[in-house]
């Protein structure tokens, strides 16, 4: 029983240490498997062999079922803690808001856009409010809905009313 606490206690010091590092550890298997092998996961996995192993070798007395019980439950709680850490850590395309995530999109206008000229726009992307120098065919007060028809370059885009007034 004590071989089991200490890999779960082992696990436990692994989630810990990966909680105060952060991403460092992570660096470590990147080699392996696609990212698969994240810090979490391995620490899921060995926290859940040796306590899930402990309670089982208490439950039935017989080593055998413990260390597969242990690795059934290590498995499981390895592969949820990957899929829960892939979640929360993003695959990173979504993290950026750029300009051509905008076309298509509503926002409202900030500084009046006159004919011919251009105006601010404020439009939120991904939970990211982004302001952008705006050009529409027809003069736009402020506070208009508009939206996104076209990104003229990084920072400017050209908008259309929803409704005029």
């Amino acid at each position: 029983m004590t071989v089991f606490l200490v890999v779960g206690g082992i696990g436990v010091v692994l989630l810990l240490v990966a909680l105060v590092v952060g991403d460092v550890l992570d660096g470590a298997f990147e080699g392996l498997s696609a990212g698969f092998f994240s810090t979490e996961a391995l620490a899921g996995f060995l926290g859940a062999l040796g306590f899930g192993g402990a309670i089982a070798l208490d439950a039935t007395g017989s080593t055998s079922a413990a260390v597969v019980i242990g690795l059934v439950l290590g498995v499981l709680l390895g592969w949820a803690a990957a899929k829960a850490s892939r979640f929360l850590h993003g695959d990173g395309t979504t993290d950026t808001v750029r300009t051509s995530d905008m076309v298509e999109k509503i926002g409202s206008v900030v500084s009046a856009i006159p004919e011919g000229g251009f105006g601010v726009v404020s439009i939120s992307v991904g939970g990211h409010i982004t302001r952008l120098n705006a050009r529409s065919s027809v003069a736009v007060p402020p506070g208009t809905q508009v939206s996104v028809t076209q990104v003229i370059s990084p920072t400017a885009v050209q908008v259309e009313p929803l409704f005029l007034p």
